[in-house]
């Protein structure tokens, strides 16, 4: 649950919500289970989820469009359902498909919805705040994908609503519809106006959004400010190391260590031949046998050579990124280390997302790579440990 807030500044309350489909027993089917969260007056509040997680059927129920099978919802201090006529004039909608005459112009279709709000704002500043000023005189049927969203929002902004649902309000837009909807948002939001939406855009939820809630299974699994769900997943540091290392792995406390088999590709280039004494270019890089080509003949191996050594892909997640990170990058110079393809960052609202989507599937499994066996997240020791009796034989 969102943490607890005034009802003076809470536009919204959702307390022990459930909605079923079907009749009570095996045969119904429970879409919302006991979800609670609240909304604050003016913020952007995103509701996030897999398909099938339950977002849409909330939504309806706070739109007042279905009736909750239990629990009880608060929209502007009234029931949206049995006090419809109340809420209706203060919210606005956005629906994930609209249905407005295809042979209407976009101008005849606002002035005709305008037609049923008790105070509509100018259809003209609807049209602009939605980005389909000029698109005006286009009939409906013409418009593209993307423009007929635009449209459902000009629709769902046009009533000056103090509440604004919406239902995956990008979808179908280009980046730049996307960037001009997204400005019109945060002009409402300026004014005052509370938005509650879905999406599955999660990079616009996280740079977005004050507060957001993810559901699976009908119920409500993280929630809070998009810093305070991202900082639940452990940061993420991976790299690739030759087969054989000549000190151990340093003392990494808090870390997951996970490893891959790994193909460890090294740069071409000009190597000594062995007991022969020429230059050549070493296709070599192994144990002897290098192909010296002309001066002398292969004697040693020959050095920098194209090899495709045996090494091993590492991945380490980490609580504290900054100090796991400073101590892996000590410890290479220290000690001459080449750490390989190395990567680090933080978690994001994505990785967040995935792991309650896919509480099944591991980090290590995450980390896969076709035709690579992955060995189990251990304590980073459990490699030294291992390395140790491999040098010692």
């Amino acid at each position: 649950m969102l943490n607890v807030v005034d009802e003076d500044t809470s536009v919204i309350t959702v307390t022990d919500l459930w909605r079923r489909y079907g009749p009570v027993g095996r045969r119904g089917y429970d879409a919302v289970r006991g979800v609670a969260f609240s909304v604050r007056r003016g913020e952007l509040f995103a509701l996030l989820g897999t398909n099938g997680a339950g977002k849409t059927s909330t939504l309806e129920v706070l739109e007042g469009l279905a009736r909750p099978s239990a629990g009880t919802v608060r929209v502007l201090g009234c029931d949206p359902f049995r006090d419809r006529r109340l809420v209706r004039p203060r919210i606005g909608i956005m629906l994930q498909a609209g249905a407005f005459p295809a042979d209407l112009t976009v101008r005849e279709a606002a002035w005709a919805w305008a037609g049923t709000l008790t105070s509509p704002r100018p259809v003209a500043e609807a049209l602009e705040l939605a980005g389909v000023h000029d698109r005006a005189t286009v009939r409906i049927r013409q418009l593209s994908g993307g423009e007929r969203r635009r449209l459902d929002l000009a629709m769902a902004v046009l009533g000056r609503p103090e509440v604004l649902f919406l239902d995956e309000p990008t979808t179908g837009l280009d980046p730049e519809s996307r960037r001009a909807t997204w400005d019109g948002i945060g002009n409402l939001l300026a004014a005052g106006t509370t938005v509650v939406l879905t999406t599955h855009y999660l990079e616009e939820a996280e740079v977005l959004a004050n507060h957001l809630a993810i559901m699976h299974r009908g119920r409500v699994v993280r929630t809070g400010t998009p810093a305070e769900v991202v900082a639940s997943q452990p940061a993420r540091i991976s790299f690739e190391l030759d087969a054989e290392l000549p000190v151990e792995l340093p003392e990494l406390p808090g870390t997951q260590l996970h490893l891959a088999e790994a193909r460890l590709g090294r740069r071409k280039g000009k190597g000594k031949g062995g007991d022969g004494g020429g230059d050549g270019d070493g296709d070599g890089g192994g144990d002897g046998g290098g192909d010296g080509d002309g001066g002398g003949g292969g004697g040693g191996g020959g050095g920098g050579g194209d090899g495709g050594g045996g090494g091993c892909a590492v991945l380490l997640t980490t609580a504290d990124l900054q100090q796991t990170l400073a101590v892996l990058l000590a410890w290479g110079n220290r000690h001459g280390i080449r750490l390989h393809n190395l990567d680090a960052r933080s978690a994001s609202l994505e990785e967040a997302f995935l792991a309650v989507a896919q509480s099944e599937q591991t980090l290590a499994g995450e980390f896969r790579r076709p035709g690579r066996a992955v060995r189990p997240a251990q304590p980073a020791r459990a490699m030294r440990a291992r390395r140790s009796d491999r040098m010692s034989a």
